[in-house]
């Protein structure tokens, strides 16, 4: 039917003149948005000072890489590493498919790129360092320089965390911290040596496993019933440290039941709390974003910042993959939603950036 009212429409423009230009401009335009159209789970993202862009890492094959100039037009530049999983991962992870949950952040004058290498369900895991000078792929310093293992877990040697979904922090006093975990118990977090991207003292074991000394518990669940909760981030703002993690089921299509929780500390090692008052250590976490009609499964976030402006302002995005429940076969997607702060120092999360968007 609209078909043939447009074919009409055409007809009477030829024959008698109508106000065409008015009429077709009356249809709807659908908004763009800053959404990448192919599966890209776990992302995170960061801004080049040289004006190439924003580059965002995502779990896949080799670690995915894709490029934005503006936050709505993607194109895939590349992935980390030429093989699926690194060798040294490999043999370590056999069954590994592909690489899990990458984390960029500068640092010390290079890009550091967390990444994890594990199977479905299991705690045997690792987490691993590339580092780069450049991410722009036409620079001539382009090269991704792979400093293997940083840490991993053993049922049998590590029962309270597993090493997948890293994030480094860095603090303003240039000491830094890797946060990580996935179910069992929860988020762990230890300093690291920006130098190596390592934690500064290991366990010593017969074995050699790499299991970082004076490790603490940042967040965990309390319920027997749900042990949901992975994917820790950190932010400062203010103040204060605000510690991000995902619970629920992410990769269940619509009915994932993914989303996001948040608490805030005055210290990179907590103790973080919610809005209520309650340690992210005992189930704590105050819900920022769930699942909507449109938007299932709702977790897995990156923080970045982009400039703007002459007085040298940032505006502040959270990253994070869902399932479009118009088109959940095309897997995860990557989206883009701005961070206000509000007069208490909490943030709030907008809604799916469109196009125009507010901030220049």
């Amino acid at each position: 039917m609209i078909a043939q009212y447009k074919k009409l429409l055409q007809f009477l423009c030829l024959t008698v003149g109508l106000f065409c230009l008015s009429a077709f401009s009356a249809e709807p335009q659908q908004k763009k948005l800053a959404v990448l159209s192919f599966d890209t789970p776990d992302p995170t993202a960061i801004e080049l000072p040289d004006g190439s862009g924003v580059y965002v890492f995502s779990t896949g094959r080799g670690i995915t890489i894709t490029n934005t100039q503006n936050l709505f037009d993607w194109k895939r530049v590349g992935r980390v590493f030429a093989k699926d999983v690194p060798d040294w991962a490999k043999e370590r992870i056999p069954d590994a498919k592909a690489i899990w949950a990458p984390d960029i952040v500068f640092v010390t004058g290079q890009y550091y790129l967390y990444y994890s290498v594990s199977t479905w369900g299991s705690q045997r895991s690792v987490i691993g360092l590339a580092v780069n000078k450049t991410l722009n792929p036409n620079s001539p310093d382009y090269f991704w320089e792979d400093r293997g293992i940083v840490l991993e877990s053993n049922p049998q040697e590590t029962p309270d965390y597993n090493a997948i979904d890293p994030a480094m922090f860095v603090d303003d006093n240039g000491k830094a911290y890797l946060f990580w975990g996935s179910f069992w118990d929860g988020i762990k977090a230890v300093e690291i040596d920006t130098q190596t991207g390592k934690p500064l003292k290991y366990r010593k074991h017969n074995n050699n496993l790499k299991i970082p000394d004076n490790y603490v518990s940042v967040a965990r669940r309390e319920s027997a019933g749900d042990t949901s909760i992975e994917a820790a981030y950190v932010v400062k703002h203010g103040g204060f440290y605000y510690l991000f993690t995902s619970r629920g089921g992410c990769c269940d299509g619509e009915k994932s039941t993914y989303h996001l929780v948040a608490g805030r500390a005055t210290s990179p090692l907590g103790t973080y709390v919610d809005r209520n008052g309650k340690p992210m250590t005992h189930g704590g976490g105050t819900v920022i974003l769930s699942g909507t009609e449109r938007w299932k499964g709702t977790g897995h976030n990156g923080f970045f910042q982009t400039a703007t402006g002459k007085n040298g302002t940032k505006n502040d995005w959270l990253i994070l993959a869902a399932y479009d429940a118009n088109a959940p076969k095309k897997g995860r997607l990557t989206q883009i939603r701005s961070i206000t702060w509000d007069d208490s120092g909490w943030f709030v999360v907008g809604d799916v950036l469109e196009q125009p968007s507010e901030k220049k």
